[in-house]
């Protein structure tokens, strides 16, 4: 009862910024968290920022101090500005909303890729 439209992603070079927007709809009441995950070719999938209901928000150690989690509760999106964005960057980015009353507690956006030049 709760999908996940991930909007953003492209080509950067290093160095530049880019925005992901993730808008929730259906039943969104009963979101508890959303955040942003990645994943690269040959490498597992890792939280890039998360932001609870109540507020509290984590990163990824790669990304803390270059990555912001946002929300916008009116149009209830979340999104995930980026920074300083270096190769390693280069990965999948997937939208996330948990819920205890969400069927397997989860629900993920379709993806979005992005990359960064040297």
């Amino acid at each position: 009862q709760v999908q996940l439209v991930e909007s953003g992603g492209g080509l950067v070079e290093a160095g530049g910024s880019m925005n992901l927007s993730c808008a929730a709809s259906g039943t969104v009441s009963i979101i508890t968290a959303m955040g942003w995950y990645r994943q690269a070719p040959g490498n597992r999938q890792k939280l890039v920022a998360s932001s609870r209901i109540d507020g509290k928000t984590d990163y990824g150690d790669s990304v803390k101090s270059r990555f912001t989690i946002s929300r916008d509760d009116a149009k209830n999106t979340i999104y995930l500005q980026m920074n300083n964005l270096k190769p390693e960057d280069t990965a999948v980015y997937s939208c996330n909303a948990w819920g205890t009353r969400l069927s397997g507690y989860d629900v993920w956006g379709q993806g979005t890729q992005v990359t960064v030049s040297s």
